[in-house]
């Protein structure tokens, strides 16, 4: 009679090296011992039958307590990964080796001339979507100005795991898991035309709405619903690389349709179209928000020239700086519009749901298709959101998360035009999380990223929003979704100072200006009106008193009013606001050209300018 071999030993010195225990993981060094372990075994290091140092041993060689392998053994065998052995040890589980180890011969496909020729035909350049990538290394810079990089802070993680507690109930279990073929989770379609919707001023039934795997793939089967060859598709310019890819990928024909301060120009230009995607909320990539006229000129133009409007709500709960505007949706009243939204964006990365509104056919089309991709998005996320929803969580958050992108879009503007780096513009918003920036036409936006980055400054250029050749040079964006309020006067410096050493100290302007003397300042700046516009684009009036009093209004009504005062010493010109720029007391040489006014800093490099309206011109 033969022997059986001695089953394999791993000792605790071998064993311990794979563990790599991390006491500021947010694992249990139990949970960190199981993972290891397990990985092992699927890996093939521990085939099955290995015996495993005992838990003293491998607790001596890891540094933890008995305690600690002990209880990471006794869950390793509940799960079947382990078993005892009486008198004998711990052992790798026999069901729990991997397939490689079973004898099972590992087949290759034959290789296919004509599916190898197919694949080398992909148009991959089609495929592409945005060139542009956030370095994955993103949180390691100090001051990145990203758009959609969220800070873990911003997650509600103890509301989140009670809303996923309670899905996970037995009785919800057996409610959600049982639910027929494609159908969405009746509790969350309820919670979202009962609370999220009517904000939007939008009123739907059950069967007018679908839940999606984010608004992604609400707008890739928006896309398979309304566009094929010869359909022609009108998208915004600048506008989402991912559209315009879905457009070529559906055989279209796509026409480009201009943004300015106002959103989408409505125009003749839409006349030829079939489908319009439009972001009225907040334009991507400009932030800017579509007006009442034009959101009311669109509608009409759609039902007089026949197209359908695809309508796609990004960042609509973040309108903070001003009153919303309803959705085109609600304001639809010929149903030509799909309306495409998410739950918040701190939500979606890890929950994964959006959500589309149509009429009744349309809903019946795209569940279709979604059946036939990918199937309805997960039942438990699906009634975890649902509970996030009915406690009151989602408007805790949405209230959490509006105080704090305002602290830090304001605190955003307030360093721009602080710092005024060259002359820059910032489009309007009512809100959200971005700014579109527009620099001086000698900028390249190529060479300030490089400069940016080397002073720990990150930000987005903007090429990809735009049809091949057709992006400026000079524009790019800054985020606030990934930078606390705290660092982003100091960015804002760094970025300033990135974007003087890319133009070069000197300008034709500099070099024809004679500053003044501080008797000359006295005289001509005493009684004076200042008129100019924030970077921002708000009008500002100063008005510097002779006693050295300054009173300064800014906004369209003058609403935002600040005082301070003012004065000359050894040739500079000195002023400190009791709020605006920080409180803090500047200095600048002065000179003035015809009728206006710069401010010069110590290397003689304007850094604001504004036009003088004399005493007796007011």
């Amino acid at each position: 009679m033969s022997r059986q071999p001695a089953p394999a030993t791993m000792d605790a010195e071998a064993l311990a090296p794979l563990c790599k225990l991390d006491r500021h993981d947010d694992l249990s060094l139990q949970d960190q011992i199981r993972r290891a372990v397990v990985g092992a075994i699927n890996s093939g290091i521990l085939p099955a039958g290995t015996r495993l140092p005992s838990s003293r041993k491998l607790a001596d060689s890891l540094g933890v307590s008995r305690n600690t392998t002990l209880i990471a053994y006794q869950k390793l065998i509940a799960d079947g990964h382990l078993e005892s052995r009486q008198r004998s040890g711990v052992f790798v589980a026999s069901a729990g080796h991997p397939v490689s180890d079973l004898g099972m011969q590992v087949i290759s496909p034959r290789r296919s001339t004509t599916a190898a020729a197919a694949i080398r035909q992909i148009d991959l350049a089609g495929q592409r979507g945005r060139e542009f990538s956030f370095p994955p290394d993103w949180q390691s810079f100090r001051y990145p100005f990203l758009e959609g990089c969220y800070d873990r802070s911003l997650f509600p993680i103890v509301e989140w795991r009670e809303a996923s507690r309670l899905a996970l109930a037995a009785q919800e279990v057996a409610t959600w898991s049982i639910g027929s073929g494609e159908a969405d989770d009746p509790y969350l379609v309820d919670e979202i035309r009962s609370k999220l919707l009517p904000r939007r001023g939008i009123a739907a039934r059950p069967d007018e709405i679908l839940i999606t795997a984010g608004e992604q793939q609400a707008l890739h089967l928006a896309m398979s619903v309304l566009a094929s060859s010869g359909t022609v598709v009108g998208m915004e310019e600048p506008g989402l690389p991912e559209m315009r890819t879905l457009i070529e990928q559906r055989g279209s024909r796509r026409v480009s349709l201009p943004v300015d301060d106002d959103g989408l120009i409505v125009d003749e230009s839409l006349s030829e179209c079939d489908v319009v995607h439009v972001t009225p909320s907040r334009q991507r990539p400009t932030a800017v928000t579509l007006s009442r006229a034009r959101r009311e000129a669109l509608l009409a133009q759609a039902s007089r020239d026949d197209f359908v409007i695809i309508e796609d709500d990004f960042e609509c709960e973040l309108n903070y700086l001003v009153d919303p505007l309803p959705a085109l949706k609600g304001m639809d009243e010929t149903n030509r519009v799909v309306y495409v939204a998410s739950l918040s964006k701190v939500l979606e990365p890890g929950v994964g749901l959006g959500f589309m509104v149509a009429p009744p056919e349309f809903i019946a089309a795209a569940r279709h298709l979604r059946s036939i991709a990918s199937g309805r998005p997960s039942p438990n996320n699906q009634r975890a959101a649902a509970f996030f929803l009915s406690l009151g969580h989602y408007d805790a958050m949405l209230r959490r998360l509006s105080a704090v992108f305002e602290e830090r879009l304001i605190a955003l503007r307030d360093a721009l035009n602080h710092y005024r780096p060259l002359s820059i513009a910032v489009a309007p918003v009512r809100g959200g999380t971005t700014l579109w920036i527009r620099a001086d036409s000698e900028l390249s936006t190529r060479q300030l990223i490089r400069q940016a980055q080397s002073r720990g400054v990150l930000i987005e250029p903007v090429e990809d929003y735009y049809t091949s050749g057709a992006a400026p040079t000079n524009v790019f964006r800054l985020g606030v979704t990934s930078l606390p309020a705290k660092r982003i006067r100091d960015g804002i410096a760094a970025l300033s100072d990135a974007m003087l050493a890319t133009t070069g100290p000197e300008g034709e302007q500099e070099r024809h200006l004679q500053v003044l003397a501080d008797e000359d300042m006295q005289a001509r700046l005493s009684g004076l009106t200042l008129h100019y516009r924030t970077v921002y684009g708000e009008p500002c009036t100063i008005r510097l008193n002779p006693d050295g009093t300054m009173q300064g209004r800014a906004g369209s009504a003058g609403e935002d009013f600040d005082q301070g005062r003012w004065w000359t010493e050894d040739g500079k010109w000195f002023r400190q606001w009791e709020r605006w720029a920080f409180g803090e007391t500047l200095s600048f040489y002065v000179a003035i050209d015809d009728h206006q006014i710069f401010w010069l800093d110590s290397d003689r490099i304007v850094r604001d300018t504004a036009v003088i309206i004399e005493p007796s011109d007011e």
